[in-house]
């Protein structure tokens, strides 16, 4: 997170100049700035954390939810383009939610398609801007 914080405020310090009292350059720089505190954050919290003798108890059921996520967004990203944002972000987040330990399958999904369909609502209609349709229109 750091370095993405350090990327993103270079990014932001070669946005052109503007008159304005906040130009292009304001959201990046406010972005990049929580993105290097809460990196550091983190990187404080994980080294302390370390010095705990349990540190290193990492057991298989961890690795394999962690590896299942891993997955789960790869396909998310393979899938976005063929079925649209509604179907591959329910699906996703769905999963996401069953994988953290939801513990009703049916609400999840229910959740899970609900928020894929108000996001998708909030920015085609709301703010304009097209997410990926799939083969449905949505």
């Amino acid at each position: 997170m750091v370095l993405a914080a350090v990327v993103v405020l270079i990014d932001a310090a070669n946005l052109r100049e503007s008159d304005d009292a906040l130009g292009p350059a304001a959201a990046p720089t406010l972005i990049g700035i929580l993105l290097g505190v809460l990196g550091a954050g983190l990187g404080w919290q994980g080294a302390r954390a370390l010095r705990t003798p349990q540190a290193f108890d990492l057991d298989r059921r961890r690795l394999w939810r962690l590896a299942a996520m891993v997955a789960l967004l790869i396909a998310f990203a393979l899938v976005l383009p063929l079925l649209g944002y509604v179907v591959s972000s329910a699906a996703l987040f769905t999963g996401a939610a069953l994988l953290l330990g939801a513990p009703h399958p049916a609400r999840a999904a229910a959740y899970g398609w609900t928020l894929a369909a108000l996001v998708f609502l909030i920015f085609d209609v709301v703010i304009g801007l097209s997410l990926p349709a799939g083969p449905w229109g949505f």
